[in-house]
């Protein structure tokens, strides 16, 4: 039987929220009429994420479990690589997204699009519980993404994005960053390819223990901004990987 949605959870130290983000998307599919598997991939954690991961699947035949090299780029592209769905969803450990709003993007809501992100910035997305100094901050790393490599994109690092099969397969296949600013380069690459991108207005929750950095991480992801530059000149994403 084909599979309609992948959802796939790269999980870092994540063996105290993991159980709470498992049973809300077990929850959610389980009052589904598609066919629908979960993918846990743990990625170099120093807790007892993978122990966790595992007894859940243990209960639950439609969890995968999944290990991969550290970095949530590189366990995101594990997943989805491995997936098999019609859709593949990833989904961050924190669900601070509520997991209805999975439906916004995958069909009859998501329609003539290839590519699916959540947005905190479109209209109609709401966001709860943010300082204002995040929101500034994360605004102004939108602002050098914009500027550098993805214009009119307004949230391209919220962790919710979904990608029909096809073009999946050809983004993941051509992926080379394994860190933070993976997100950048896929859709980089997505444009590069003509896949069209739809940005969805989701209700999104701050939560106070996030693992996001603005003035590291947006060190790192111009750095990182420019290596996707050099390697396009280079031809890099030329042929699949």
């Amino acid at each position: 039987m084909t599979t309609f949605l992948s959802v796939i959870i790269p999980a870092h130290n994540e063996e105290n929220r993991l159980p709470n983000t498992l049973e809300q998307v077990l929850r959610f599919l389980e009052k589904q009429s598609f066919t629908s598997e979960v993918i846990v991939v743990e990625n170099g954690s120093s807790d007892n994420t993978l122990d966790v991961a595992q007894k859940y699947a243990e209960q639950n035949k439609n969890i995968r479990v999944i290990q991969s090299e550290r970095g949530k780029g590189a366990a995101v592209k594990r997943g989805i690589l491995e997936a098999k769905g019609e859709y593949r969803f990833m989904c961050d450990a924190d669900l601070s997204m509520p997991v209805e709003e999975i439906t916004k993007f995958i069909p009859p809501a998501y329609k003539d699009f290839e590519i699916a992100i959540a947005s905190r910035e479109a209209k109609g997305a709401i966001r709860y519980n943010e300082p204002f100094y995040r929101h500034l901050g994360g605004r102004g790393i939108n602002l050098i993404i914009q500027v550098l490599i993805l214009p009119g994109l307004n949230d391209t690092q919220c962790g919710f994005k979904c990608f029909r099969a096809d073009a999946a397969e050809k983004i993941f296949n051509l992926q080379t960053l394994h860190g933070w600013s993976f997100d950048i380069e896929l859709l980089f690459l997505a444009r590069r390819q003509g896949y069209r991108i739809h940005e969805v207005p989701i209700h999104w929750y701050h939560h106070a223990e996030t693992k996001v950095s603005a003035l590291r991480d947006a060190l790192r992801m111009i750095q990182d901004i420019f290596r996707i530059r050099v390697n396009a000149w280079r031809g890099v994403y030329n042929e699949a990987r």
